[in-house]
């Protein structure tokens, strides 16, 4: 029996650590080529100029800000899929969009508005259904450490964005943008090997034939999420406080090539990239302390990433870019970390999915909006200055409001609970989530106890 025992002991740790693995190169592949998109938007800027168009810093801009705001506003779609048909079916089929969406591009560089649909909106659409399932599929393994596992998992895109910028620069170089993308297409198709690891704790109910159309909906999708006040306060203070996130990311090399010519802007991306993975694996642990308050923890990175954004601009030598960009790459790692431990807080294991997919689906609008906005007052005043300046003023007012989720609490009512009903027990033995503070006392007697609706909402509370 000690042997059998130990042998499913040692098998559920092999798959935790290949869960583990597989979510860390999703993340990387994904997030690597839209954290490198800067590099990408500086050949397609010069091929855009080349032939005349009208705009074209902020029309080359779109492209790669229309990628990460497709990725975010899918991802309540995928939390969806994930509930109906599965995590490990909805990241495959993710990969196969990514991966077909980039060959589709390959043969329309030069055109682009349908750049605007395949590369943008298509590989978004493919990024989101691969990226969102790979962090709701870590709440099923991990419960104690789930902070830790998280900050591991998203460093993943901090790894890769220290080495896709010069593997796509020399691709663009040595081959062009049209071979550049299926390059990329190749690496993308990794996504649907990640997703044979991804395999749930527990099933995916299937859906009753006979059901209503209210409680269908009801069952796509979950609204006691959004009966939680702490949780729509959050939902709604970070994508306000994003609106200049990702303004660095897709104009920073051509920051660097206006201001310091001589420099190399890609080494900034790279600093990001390994500055963001150590901040991912120190606030892991960090976050997972008992008296650390993870939304502080965001608060603080919103700060720092909202001034350090405005530094970019002004600071007179490219060592001091290179120091900021260190500085902000830290703050980002430790925003990015917490992101899925707070949506587990809120709602709770079985509402995260959906949790998670919304808020990154409500993020998509200020991602998509802040780089083309970016680029059309650098085609006004050839200049970053205006742009960059504005875009460090979101994260800094907003996340200062951030502050009001301490004044209202998560609605519970107290329940008298029979321990006679094994059904009820052994959900409670499971997890009760009170506040984001995981429990596993069982009363051996009946006793108040408080339960949350998002957590039980099967039962009358």
């Amino acid at each position: 029996m000690d042997n059998k025992q130990h042998n499913k002991q040692s098998e559920a740790t092999m798959r935790s650590c290949i869960v583990v693995l597989a979510s860390f190169v999703c993340n990387g592949l994904v997030f690597s080529f839209i954290n490198s998109y800067s590099v990408t938007y500086v050949y397609l800027l010069k091929r855009l100029v080349d032939a005349g168009i009208s705009d074209a810093s902020s029309k080359a801009s779109l492209v790669g800000s229309l990628t990460v705001g497709t990725t975010f506003l899918m991802s309540p779609i995928a939390g969806v899929l994930i509930d109906r048909i599965g995590i490990r079916l909805t990241t495959f089929i993710g990969g196969a969009i990514a991966t077909s969406s980039l060959i589709i591009s390959s043969y329309f560089t030069h055109q682009v508005e349908v750049l605007y649909v395949t590369y943008g909106l298509l590989y978004g659409i493919g990024a989101s259904l691969a990226y969102t399932p790979s962090l709701a599929i870590l709440g099923h393994y991990f419960k104690n450490y789930l902070g830790l596992v998280n900050g591991i998992v998203t460093a993943g895109s901090s790894f890769f964005t220290m080495l896709i910028p010069y593997v796509v620069d020399h691709l663009l170089e040595q081959f062009g943008l049209d071979s550049c993308l299926r390059w990329e297409a190749a690496m993308s198709a990794m996504l649907m090997v990640c997703a044979l690891a991804f395999k749930p704790t527990y099933k995916v109910e299937k859906s009753d034939m006979h059901k209503s159309l209210g409680d269908e909906l009801r069952s796509l999708v979950n609204i006691d999420i959004w009966k939680n006040p702490k949780y729509v306060i959050w939902a709604t203070m970070i994508p306000l406080a994003l609106f200049g996130y990702f303004v660095p990311y897709v104009h920073l090399v051509k920051v660097v090539e206006d201001r310091f010519p001589s420099a190399d802007g890609k080494i900034l991306v790279t600093c990001i990239g390994i500055s963001s993975g150590i901040g991912r694996l120190i606030s892991g642990p960090i976050s997972d302390c008992k008296r650390v308050d993870r939304i502080i923890m965001q608060q603080v990175s919103l700060f720092v990433i909202g001034l350090m954004t405005m530094c970019i601009i002004i600071v007179p030598h490219f060592y001091m870019l290179v120091l900021i960009t260190l500085i902000m790459g830290v703050a980002d790692g430790c925003f990015v970390s917490v992101m899925g431990p707070i949506a587990f807080d809120l709602c709770g294991q079985k509402g995260a999915a959906q949790a998670i997919g919304c808020i990154l689906g409500l993020c998509s609008i200020p991602l998509t909006v802040g780089p083309p906005i970016a680029g059309w007052m650098y085609d006004v005043y050839k200049s970053y200055t205006g742009a960059f300046l504005i875009a460090g003023l979101p994260p800094l007012i907003f996340g200062t409001l951030l502050s009001t989720t301490k004044c209202v609490n998560k609605k519970t009512e107290l329940e008298e609970i029979d321990p006679s009903e094994p059904k009820l027990l052994g959900q409670m033995s499971d997890v009760v989530y009170k506040e984001g503070k995981h429990s596993t006392i069982i009363p051996s007697e009946k006793c108040p106890l408080l339960l949350s609706k998002t957590d039980y909402p099967n039962y009358m509370i």
